[in-house]
């Protein structure tokens, strides 16, 4: 293993920050895998499974039995993990340009495309590692003008030439689930299987330019302009491991486990992969997620959990008013899989409460959360 010190731009005199990566597997890999924990800096279960998982590859590393290079950063964010206003962890957006760690990638797709275009030749594998090195070079030259731009260029360059990038995350109170591109299912569909995750929700686009689309739609619009003229490039999914207060070590060792068990699968670690899982639930589309709002304000009491299934028309919550006595019923418009809610339990009029996972789509546009 080897570990490396990526410096962030100084955002101020007298003050340093850096990303940790640690990188395991022979010299001469196979294949690339990236995985990352807790970008949005107050989202920790990623954090502890990575941990776990250094001390796994660790020793799978000692027994010879990695294929695969493994590159980990168990913590993506030290910005966000220094952002505490009065005990309250503020980790999701950056406080100087109040923009959410986890959007505003870059987009170069164009600057390697015109660098390539007369460069490929007949081979995709040799295409393909053409792509890879442009794209490492044209991140290479970008010069970030604050800290969260720097942060995010180290952290977009350590995994573009990547197999497979997995971006750990959580939600409030939630389910395992995970956001990916169609064209990744099948490849994403064993990994559902391993972590046992409740919900996969696809899109082609979600909007905002999130780490794991900046590598998505990085390698559909060079398949859009040289189709059929390199080999296929991998893919990277978003991992939601439950709600934040889910920081335990038996779930993180199981979720270990399914890295494990999947990577194995996938040929980055010799061995024999245990028997797949069932898929507990399956594929559905982002846009028709239904964010559940509350009206009203008030004190906010739950009656239904994470991980039911609801009507169309079901009460999920009901919004109390102390001062009148006014109890206002929350109902989702749709049936579907309730997968978050929120921590709170002080509604404010308009807030997102929780969110239901239908089965069709009907919403376009910007599908994520702020």
């Amino acid at each position: 293993m080897q570990t490396q010190r990526h410096p962030l731009l100084v955002g101020v005199p007298g003050t340093t920050r850096q990303i940790h990566s640690f990188h395991y597997g022979p010299a001469k890999a196979a294949g690339k895998v990236y995985i990352q924990a807790s970008l949005h800096a107050d989202e920790l279960p990623g954090m502890l499974v990575l941990w776990h998982l250094k001390r796994q590859l660790a020793c799978l590393e000692a027994a010879g039995l990695l294929r695969w290079s493994v590159v980990l950063v168990p913590v993506a964010n030290p910005l966000g993990l220094e952002q505490v206003l009065m005990d309250v962890p503020q980790g999701r957006f950056d406080n100087d340009s109040r923009e959410n760690f986890n959007r505003f990638f870059l987009d170069v797709s164009q600057q390697v495309g015109d660098r390539v275009q007369g460069l490929l030749g007949d081979d995709p594998a040799c295409n393909l590692r053409l792509i890879r090195s442009t794209l490492l070079q044209t991140l290479a030259s970008q010069v970030p003008a604050t800290q969260v731009q720097s942060m995010r260029l180290t952290l977009q360059t350590l995994a573009c030439d990547a197999d497979i990038v997995l971006d750990l995350h959580c939600d409030f109170e939630a389910v395992q689930h995970l956001y990916l591109s169609p064209d990744s299912w099948p490849h994403v569909e064993p990994l559902a299987r391993y972590l046992g995750a409740r919900a996969c929700f696809l899109a082609k686009e979600a909007g905002g330019q999130s780490f794991d689309e900046c590598f998505t739609l990085f390698w559909e619009q060079m398949q859009a302009r040289f189709a059929g003229r390199f080999s296929v490039p991998g893919f990277a999914v978003t991992v939601e491991l439950r709600g934040v207060a889910d920081v335990d070590h038996g779930l993180a060792r199981q979720d270990c486990q399914g890295l494990i068990n999947y990577l194995i699968l996938r040929g980055a670690i010799d061995g024999q992969a245990p028997p797949l899982p069932p898929l507990l639930n399956p594929p559905t589309p982002l846009a028709g997620v239904e964010p559940v709002q509350s009206p009203v304000g008030g004190l906010m009491v739950f009656c239904a959990q994470v991980g039911d299934y609801l009507e169309a028309g079901q009460i999920l919550a009901d919004i109390i008013d102390p001062i009148t006595d006014c109890v206002t019923p929350v109902a989702c418009a749709r049936a579907g899989l309730l997968y978050v809610r929120s921590v709170r339990r002080m509604a404010t009029a308009g807030m997102t409460i929780a969110h239901v996972a239908g089965a069709k789509a009907y919403r376009q546009g910007y599908l994520l959360s702020p």
